[in-house]
């Protein structure tokens, strides 16, 4: 017995295999035996659902041995003893097999449950050009609705309107469809999803012609995205007739238009991949898109599909663990070879969003202030793209260093390195002297040579900074350049007003700080802005993150306090994204994380900075996280500047992605902490 927690049925996952068995042509039960044989080992995998090719009890070429009595007779027999077989099962067994009803032959997706057989559904088009000719022998389902069929001595659905619903398992809908019915312009399993079915499961032969699996998984991976849901797919393999086609065993499963596993092809062997379906996700999704929503309503009434309920009964006292890729930076691509295009592409449009504002300003210059830290820096490199674009000077950009109380020598040489390496007007203004002021006119006692730190005493350093700023931009006829990053923002972690919550334009507002990493990481690999740069960023990349408020030998360091920035940028991107719940949070958290040794890191971190959370510590900081985004930031987000929405994360711009009252409770959130151990 383990802690609900640590169950992946407990968080919305079912874990879902596709198989390719090997096959005897007519055969059925040898066919049979493989299919329990491998139903046995998704059982073992902790399964809840399976799915077999198309005719797979038969085989798919056997061409006119399908109107053979002894043929169809012993594909029901196999089919009894596949019932029989599965009473000892977890998974729901989907089987493809030819069956007879009212006198016509069906070419049917048959879906078995612990001995139930809970509905049998027939193929709705039926390819008869080229290579096919299964109207020589089928009939097709389009028009085959609210009937029945016995079989194994059972009376079951029988139908092209029928979905499978569990009753103790929260967004499971199962719809079944049959190889051509995905490849025609309005698929079955389209309005099935319409009306509400988040597993689509696709039986097919589909034999191998070079390039046709790109094809195959073009069209999955769209259709799954199109319909926000799962889908299964399963072609024929090994052992198929090749008298004059061949055939590859692919077999895959897309979520939402991501690839979770794919088999090898041409394989000698049986072959099963396993994956975990997060249908949470799908929910979340089908909430937030209401075109999805309308479409639904569209097509209501095109077909009126039957309900039939199941009990999964799966398992959450034990601990399956997760069968699926989680990025330990989701802002972040992880896809090695996508990485440099999806820099290039947030790059730009960050830059583009500047080129735009500035044109609509009729202004050519701009005034940014450079603290030699990494937002600053990639709004100063994200600036110069800009002018380049727009055919200015990089002159143009108005660049200051503005030391106070706590800067040290190795923040203010870097940002001077790099304004001289990227050829801008720099300058430097000492700030410390309007802090003095300042502190003197309030009658704080730092004025005084006190050594107190508060908030007042660091709030009227960013806000001086801010003040020159604007004031510098009224000089010059320019426009202030943000730097905060949509890190600092979800975290409150910057000061409103006058201070650096406030720009004219902020390139990097919806850009989280892990990904403004990333994007130095990528200019200085590159040396996209000249060699005299590259070890310039690599420094600014190696520095601490601090503000650099408070005075003392030992540095500010911001993530003690508001925790590890790939912490709460991952908090951040499922609390804002899906809107899950904090222990599901943690629970992908806890996989992502966990152990530093596992899953894919950016070759660009460096061994040393490839760290591991464990779970108290996932949970301490998902609380600080909950706390200062749902209790004390909103009024700050109210009233951001605006800036380009960069990466499918989203923003929390009030006219964007994200619009919340500011005086709300976070009980709610801070309760569900306690689900987790």
């Amino acid at each position: 017995m383990i802690h609900p927690f640590f169950s992946l049925h407990t968080h919305g996952f079912i874990r879902a295999a596709v198989a390719c068995p090997s096959v005897r042509v007519a055969d059925p039960a040898f066919n049979a035996a493989r299919t329990i044989e491998m139903a046995r080992d998704a059982h073992v995998r902790g399964a809840s659902l399976v799915l077999f090719p198309e005719l797979g009890l038969s085989a798919y070429a056997i061409d006119d041995l399908l109107q053979q009595e002894a043929l169809l007779s012993a594909v029901e027999t196999a089919l009894c003893e596949l019932v029989k077989a599965s009473r000892a099962l977890q998974p729901i067994i989907v089987v493809g097999a030819p069956l007879r009803h009212r006198g016509r032959l069906y070419n049917c997706a048959v879906a078995i449950l612990r001995g139930r057989v809970l509905a049998v559904t027939p193929k709705t088009y039926l390819p008869n050009y080229r290579e096919f000719y299964e109207k020589r022998h089928f009939a097709s389902g389009a028009f085959v609705s609210a009937e029945e069929i016995t079989l194994a001595g059972q009376i079951a659905p029988f139908g092209s309107d029928v979905l499978l619903e569990a009753s103790d398992f929260d967004g499971l809908a199962i719809h079944m469809e049959v190889c051509e019915d995905v490849w025609v312009p309005i698929p079955p399993s389209s309005r099935a999803a319409l009306a509400g079915a988040t597993v689509l499961l696709n039986l097919s032969a589909s034999n191998a012609i070079v390039g046709k699996s790109d094809y195959r998984q073009t069209l999955c991976a769209a259709h799954s995205a199109r319909c926000l849901a799962a889908y299964l797919y399963s072609a024929a393999g090994q052992g198929e007739s090749t008298t004059d086609l061949a055939w590859d065993g692919e077999a895959l499963i897309y979520e939402n238009g991501d690839l979770l596993a794919k088999a090898p092809r041409f394989s000698d062997e049986p072959q099963m991949v396993v994956a975990d379906i997060d249908l949470g996700r799908l929910l979340a999704e089908r909430a937030r898109q209401g075109t999805f929503g309308d479409c639904a309503d569209v097509e209501a009434g095109a077909t009126q599909y039957r309900r039939v309920e199941f009990e999964l009964a799966a398992p959450r006292d034990v601990d399956l663990g997760l069968l699926r890729d989680v990025p330990r930076f989701p802002f972040v691509p992880n896809d090695e070879a996508r990485l440099a295009e999806l820099c290039f592409e947030a790059f730009n449009i960050q830059s583009h969003g500047l080129e735009q504002r500035l044109r609509a300003a009729r202004i050519q210059k701009v005034v940014i202030g450079v603290s030699g830290g990494l937002d600053s820096t990639q709004a100063l490199l994200v600036a110069v793209t800009a002018m380049e674009r727009l055919g200015l000077p990089r002159t143009n950009i108005l660049a200051y260093t503005l030391p106070a109380f706590a800067t040290t020598d190795r923040t203010k040489n870097n940002a001077w390195r790099l304004m001289r390496a990227v050829g801008v007007a720099a300058q430097e203004i000492d700030a410390s002297a309007a802090c003095k002021q300042m502190l003197e006119d309030i009658g704080h006692p730092a004025a005084r040579g006190a050594a107190v730190y508060d908030a007042t005493y660091e709030n009227v350093q960013a806000g001086a900074r801010t003040s020159l700023l604007f004031r510098l931009a009224n000089l010059h006829d320019a426009i202030v350049v943000g730097t905060g990053d949509l890190s600092e923002l979800a975290l409150g972690w910057c000061t409103y007003g006058v201070g650096d919550q406030m720009s004219h334009y902020n390139v990097n507002g919806s850009v989280p700080k892990t990904l403004i990493q990333h994007l130095i990481r990528w200019c200085a690999r590159d040396a996209r802005f000249g060699m005299e740069t590259v070890s310039v960023l690599t420094d600014i990349l190696a520095t601490e993150i601090s503000p650099e408020l408070i005075p003392g030998e030992e540095a500010q360091r911001t993530e003690a306090f508001v925790g590890p920035y790939a912490l709460q940028d991952f908090n951040l991107y499922y609390t804002t994204r899906y809107g899950f719940d904090p222990a599901k949070t943690a629970f992908l958290s806890w996989h992502a994380w966990r152990d530093s040794r596992a899953g894919q890191w950016p070759s660009v971190i460096a061994d040393k900075d490839r760290v591991a959370f464990d779970l108290p510590e996932i949970k301490h900081w998902l609380t600080v996280f909950l706390r200062r985004f749902f209790a004390t930031s909103q009024f700050k987000r109210t009233a951001v500047p605006n800036g380009p929405k960069v990466s499918s994360g989203g923003s929390l711009s009030p006219r964007g992605d994200w619009r919340a009252p500011s005086d709300s409770s976070p009980e709610a959130w801070l309760s569900a902490l306690s689900s987790i151990p």
